[in-house]
């Protein structure tokens, strides 16, 4: 069984209150539990919150809702959370700010933990400016010819003693999509490890698995990724929506 979890945090530090943020009529964890449902791999979609109103809402559009501690600080530490009450094989990590997720893309980071090619997998998309690369808010990644992550950081990687630039030559690293999918006893495993210090650095959990030494695959996708964490990324979001909706009624 493979289990979809889109934590939802209701105290978000740099946009409180985000999973319930309007877009379009709907609220933002609604459009991710929508798209997390298209998914053909995964047999239930769950979204785990730490607030009632969060829960409250996500009852009222008909959505699963577990509840979870207040205290948990990671996504991954929330779906370890919900891989301890509820029975599947493998999990999957929707992140709740993620509105233009899709279904097929979910599935392309899933279909490798089905093949038991990798016990942990994530995808990438290619960077498409100067400026997301130096954006601390897109994290970008490293990966070896394999697909198998070399590094995840904030900031510009690898070092380049000459300024890159989009026009001459591609970016040798990718945006991170923020979605992780686990093999249950991985998730465990993992959750149960402390925050490291790369962890800490970069405030980026799944270096708390690479610094154990397990191996993360980081497929590439084409599709337009932005994860909401201020709120320009809100309205860029609302933007982009809007226009889908007016070209589907066109």
């Amino acid at each position: 069984m493979v289990v979809a979890v889109i934590p939802a945090r209701y105290g978000s530090t740099r946009l409180p209150a985000k999973p319930l943020a309007d877009i379009c009529g709907k609220p933002m964890i609604q459009w991710v539990y929508e798209k997390a449902k298209q998914s053909k791999l995964c047999t239930r979609v769950i979204i785990a919150t730490d607030d009632e109103r969060v829960a409250e809402v996500v009852r009222a559009f008909g959505g699963e809702v577990v509840m979870t501690s207040v205290d948990i600080q990671s996504g991954t530490d929330r779906m370890a959370a919900v891989a301890r009450m509820v029975e599947g094989d493998i999990f999957v990590n929707v992140q709740g700010d993620e509105p233009l997720i899709e279904g097929a893309v979910i599935d392309r980071a899933i279909q490798p933990v089905l093949d038991k090619k990798y016990k942990l997998t994530s995808l990438r998309v290619a960077l498409k400016s100067i400026e997301d690369l130096k954006n601390k808010n897109v994290v970008k990644v490293l990966v070896d010819d394999s697909d198998r992550a070399m590094y995840f950081s904030r900031y510009p990687i690898p070092y380049s003693r000459v300024e890159p630039d989009q026009a001459k030559a591609p970016f040798l690293c990718s945006q991170h999509v923020g979605i992780y999918v686990y093999e249950r006893d991985t998730l465990l495993q993992v959750s149960e490890l402390p925050a490291t210090d790369l962890e800490k650095a970069e405030s980026l959990e799944q270096l708390r698995a690479m610094k154990a030494g397990i191996a993360i695959g980081v497929f590439e996708v084409n599709f337009e990724s932005v994860g909401v964490d201020t709120l320009d990324d809100l309205e860029k979001v609302r933007k982009i929506l809007w226009q889908n909706k007016k070209n589907i009624s066109l």
